[in-house]
């Protein structure tokens, strides 16, 4: 896994059924029903590891299914 930018990472969510982006509080939400995850970095630049690990298992996305989205 390694870095991706802002928008390769809203392409592979809604690629994995994701809806949005909906305002929401400080970052904008997408919306794979009943669930709803925070996208972080609204001002640009890469969405780290660290990050992007802890997004993707918020929302139940394994690292086989997230590289499979592309």
């Amino acid at each position: 896994m390694k870095p991706v930018s802002r928008r390769e990472f809203i392409r592979r969510l809604r690629a994995l059924g994701f809806e949005g982006l909906f305002p929401g509080g400080k970052h904008p939400q997408m919306r794979r029903s009943p669930l709803y995850i925070s996208i972080t970095n609204p001002h640009g630049g890469d969405i780290t590891v660290g990050i992007l690990k802890r997004i993707l298992n918020a929302a139940d996305i394994s690292e086989r299914e997230w590289e499979s989205a592309k």
